[in-house]
């Protein structure tokens, strides 16, 4: 009898469905495989998989079980990773999830070094401006912009503060005018992310003075780079966070408005699964990034 064995064998056959499956990925005979499970259950005196002719379920207990199950092993796995070379020289797949600004301007530029330096790390880049589930996607790493995460196995660590400022093209503010303030901003074409926090209510502060503004977007979109190329083609002003568009205020393809003004920043966090050890190729990772951020001061750049 092998507990471990038996287990792991368990939480191949949820995961597939399939026994014969699961023996071939652990190098059993379905024969051996199905010995096993028997073996469990009678171990445990309950039912864990309910089998028909034609698929196989779990039981209710077998769902509790399945869960825990998983967690132990990935546990079991990062204990070995950490005991074993992975820790010196980190291997495997990493999957990072960021928005498509973000990955654009921040990961991919760090991807030629780190997988130089790390060649067994294959990474996987999901660019998605929602939020993807941490553990249910099997994310390593995730930037995100919100304060907090309302699941306790979710860690955040802080990367960058950046202003959220307002810009247009030069060729724009020529033909419809500077708007001086705030509420200038309802006479013009407004360019809008739709996954910001109220996004046609804009919340503007200057030293004490306060005020929100209504505004109808002239265009709306759900990625910040269409609202980005928007505005660089003349369609509007747009809202965004300054380091989406820091680049193009240096060249002058597009010009800051209203700068005097403030509207709430974001805090981006690096977001990842709460573990007693991190594994290496997350933490390697997370140290190239947070070093990136050092070196290049962007906070600074992006809130002054």
């Amino acid at each position: 009898m092998d507990p471990f064995r038996e287990i792991e064998l368990f939480v191949h056959v949820a995961d597939l469905g399939n026994i014969s499956r699961a023996a071939e990925a652990l190098d059993l005979s379905t024969s051996a495989a199905s010995r096993l499970l028997v073996g469990l259950e009678a171990r445990l005196g309950v039912k864990l998989i309910q089998r028909t002719t034609r698929r196989l379920y779990l039981t209710e207990i077998g769902e509790e079980f399945h869960r825990r199950c998983k967690s132990i092993l990935s546990e079991m796995r990062e204990a070995e990773e950490i005991a074993s070379e992975a820790a010196v020289n980190p291997t495997g797949l990493l999957r990072v999830s960021a928005s498509l600004s973000f990955c654009m301007l921040h990961i991919e530029p760090l991807l030629p070094e780190f997988t130089s330096r790390y060649p067994d790390i294959t990474v996987d880049v999901v660019s998605a401006n929602r939020y993807l589930d941490i553990i249910e996607n099997g994310v390593d790493v995730a930037i995100r912009t919100r304060p907090f995460e309302v699941d306790s196995n979710i860690t955040i660590r802080r990367l960058a503060e950046t202003r959220r400022i307002f810009a247009a093209s030069p060729r724009y503010l020529e033909r419809y005018g500077t708007p001086t303030s705030p509420d200038d901003l309802k006479a013009h074409k407004m360019l809008i992310y739709t996954y910001a926090l109220n996004p046609e209510e804009l919340a503007l502060k200057h030293g004490s003075s306060s005020v929100l503004v209504k505004v109808k977007p002239a265009l709306s979109a759900n990625d910040g780079q269409i609202v980005r190329r928007a505005a660089i083609d003349g369609m509007g002003i747009l809202v965004q966070p300054k380091y989406i568009v820091y680049a193009d205020l240096q060249a002058g393809t597009l010009v800051p408005i209203l700068d005097d003004w403030e509207l709430p920043r974001l805090t981006m966090n690096i977001a990842f699964q709460t573990r007693t050890h991190l594994p290496a190729k997350a933490r390697l990772f997370i140290e190239a990034l947070t070093e990136r951020f050092r070196i290049n001061d962007f906070e600074r750049l992006w809130t002054s």
